[in-house]
């Protein structure tokens, strides 16, 4: 029986093109629209720990008929999703009941 975990990947190309590769953490959807909190996936270890906490939250558009992410620009949404995300995280990794 196989019990790994796999994780859901995603690759972003920024403005000079170079590919960047992140797991998706967590999505939300609301009145506000459809997020996803994005994590970097990193090969050096000693940059995991530096990093641990940093993620990112982008907006799921559509345009041409495609799903696009883009940037969350209204700075009191970004707080308001954080604040979302970061309860959910906690919940999910801190508060979970213990059998």
């Amino acid at each position: 029986m196989d019990n790994g975990f796999e994780a859901d990947l995603i690759t972003l190309i920024d403005d000079e093109g170079q590919e960047h590769e992140f797991e998706i953490i967590d999505e939300l959807e609301n009145d506000d629209g459809h997020f996803m909190a994005l994590v970097p996936t990193q090969q050096d270890p000693d940059d995991m720990a530096t990093d641990a906490e940093t993620y990112y939250i982008f907006e799921v558009i559509e345009e041409d008929g495609e799903e696009q992410l883009q940037e969350v620009e209204d700075d009191a949404l970004l707080d308001k999703l954080a604040d979302i995300f970061e309860t959910r995280f906690n919940e999910a990794y801190y508060d979970a009941p213990e059998d």
